[in-house]
């Protein structure tokens, strides 16, 4: 490439996608003795927010597929975690809910995610903190704006 070409030192996108997987890399690192993978934690997060969700929502929440989401469910209905029921109303997805387990574990799992967190931003100030928050929050919503337009 010639000096035109993006120097990846310098690309905000690298640094970005980078800064994500090191991110990953820790949150895997915290949650594997738990015997928690970040897909897996981040189900039972978005099911104690949103009880009832479908595999689909799950899926699109924690950016897999919906085969994969589906083989996890069998997997935390299998272990306990959560439950669905055998049937839904005709024409409706079935629900699934965390068991008291599945949230005993999810809080485990909730302080393991935080610690990486809070490890992750204790070189920056608090008003650096919320300046992060906001310019990151104001790059999603920039590229959401675009990609919708291109929908």
């Amino acid at each position: 490439m010639g000096q035109e070409g993006i120097h990846l030192e310098t690309s905000l996108g690298y640094l970005l996608k980078e800064a994500s997987s090191e991110l990953r890399a820790a949150m895997e690192a915290v949650l594997r003795p738990l015997g928690m993978t970040v897909t897996h934690y981040s189900c039972l997060e978005l099911l104690a927010q949103r009880p009832g969700l479908s595999n689909s929502e799950l899926a699109r929440g924690a950016f897999v597929t919906r085969q994969s989401m589906n083989v996890l469910l069998q997997a935390l209905e299998r272990d306990g975690y959560v439950v669905r029921p055998a049937e839904g109303r005709i024409g409706k997805v079935l629900p699934t809910q965390l068991t008291p387990r599945g949230r005993e574990e999810l809080r485990k799992a909730t302080a393991a995610v935080r610690s990486v967190e809070v490890r992750m931003l204790s070189g920056m100030t608090q008003e650096e903190q919320s300046g992060a928050y906001r310019i990151l929050q104001s790059m999603i919503q920039s590229l959401r704006s675009e990609n919708e337009v291109r929908s």
